[in-house]
């Protein structure tokens, strides 16, 4: 299908082109990081900055959160997450 978008400028503001199943670690960063983050299941998110800080957020299912995570740790989360960038 033709995309008559493709050659256009990607910014934080524009619509996500691509999305990922999180699998959370804690020893391991996401493999893109990405523009938000979609709560697929109801649960818990530890999800950590690129400074660092982790925070735990109780989330709902449908709920997208408009922050950048660097990782989202496995100690800690029970919700299912899916990235979109």
């Amino acid at each position: 299908m033709p995309d008559l978008f493709d050659t256009d400028y990607v910014s934080l503001t524009a619509p996500a082109v691509s999305h990922y199943v999180v699998i959370p670690a804690d020893n391991a960063d996401l493999p893109v990081r990405p523009r938000a983050v979609y709560v697929n299941a109801s649960g818990t998110a530890v999800l950590e900055d690129a400074s660092g800080e982790a925070v735990s957020y109780e989330l709902t299912a449908g709920t997208v959160l408009t922050l950048r995570p660097t990782r989202v740790l496995s100690s800690g989360t029970t919700a299912q997450l899916i990235a979109w960038y």
